[in-house]
């Protein structure tokens, strides 16, 4: 895809991040990756994004990223694969290449590593990626990384292939400002943890989309609520906040990265072989997969 394909694709419904599938040794399990990108390519997101947050990006080897693109695209039919990316420049750019040598559509580039920088230094940062390759690329508001609107603005000047913002901030007054300024210079995607959780908020600033963590094993469910949610429907909203998310959200908040390893459980308990996450991040305990394996059997495969 061009960049406004991307961009367009991006804008025309539900996104999710699929998780990564390792086996036992940890290594990269392509072959129940596939059989899981397949499944979600059968419900309504344009675009999934492969080597994603979710998809554990910061513990994955710069070399495992094309491989696993790859995968996803052969996987995936007709549904767009956007990429992840990052680290600093270097690493990034190399990642990158890769991912578009691999046949992603796009890149969404992730915080960097560790440190904190200065508008002008992720300025560069972000440009350096954009001109590395000719597919669309979006920057990720988030931690370390945020960009402020005149950083913005001139990256929109600088790179044509820059065609997505996605905020994981939190700070609607920061991206009701950024979706003002730009208009439809860029679309613009929600990217808080278990985003529904934030969607209807997002929704008013400006934000017609996000990624939906959950859509990894609860597919069905997260197209009802992105469905309910745009159409206004928010008693559905509430309905299935109170059933379902906010009692995920219990079990998420129990402990550090179980944004990540609750959904990697879920897509487990679904009967796919994703295999445990990767350090830094743990596996829920016995008792914290059994309260999800009980919240998701309404909605079992």
């Amino acid at each position: 895809m061009n960049p406004q394909d991307i961009k367009s694709a991006l804008g025309s419904g539900l996104l999710s991040f699929p998780v990564t599938h390792f086996d036992a040794s940890g290594r990269f399990n392509a072959e129940s990756y596939q059989r899981h990108i397949a499944w979600l390519a059968g419900y309504d997101a344009p675009v999934l994004f492969a080597a994603g947050g979710t998809g554990e990006f910061f513990s994955l080897a710069p070399g495992e990223v094309p491989g696993i693109v790859a995968a996803a695209k052969q996987a995936a039919g007709k549904t767009a694969i956007v990429s992840g990316c990052g680290f600093g420049a270097e690493v990034g750019v190399e990642i990158a290449r890769a991912a578009e040598k691999a046949g992603a559509d796009g890149l969404l580039l992730l915080p960097h590593y560790l440190i904190d920088a200065p508008q002008e230094g992720l300025f560069a940062l972000v440009k350096q990626i954009c001109d590395a390759v000719g597919i669309g690329v979006m920057v990720y508001n988030r931690d370390n990384s945020v960009l402020q609107v005149d950083t913005l603005a001139r990256l929109c000047d600088a790179c044509p292939n820059l065609i997505g913002f996605k905020d994981g901030t939190g700070q609607i007054g920061l991206v009701r400002q950024i979706t003002a300024t730009m208009g439809d210079r860029l679309i613009y995607l929600g990217g808080m943890p278990t985003a529904e959780l934030f969607a209807e908020a997002y929704l008013g600033a400006g934000f017609t989309t996000y990624s939906s963590a959950v859509f990894n094993f609860v597919p069905g469910l997260a197209v009802e609520f992105y469905k309910a949610l745009r159409a206004g429907e928010r008693a559905t909203c509430e309905r299935i906040l109170k059933d379902f998310f906010y009692p995920f959200m219990d079990i998420r908040n129990r402990r550090k990265g179980y944004a990540v390893s609750a959904i990697k459980a879920g897509v487990r308990l679904q009967g796919f072989d994703a295999g445990p996450v990767r350090a830094p991040l743990a596996d829920l305990t016995a008792e914290e997969e059994g309260l999800l394996a009980a919240l998701i059997a309404p909605y079992k495969r």
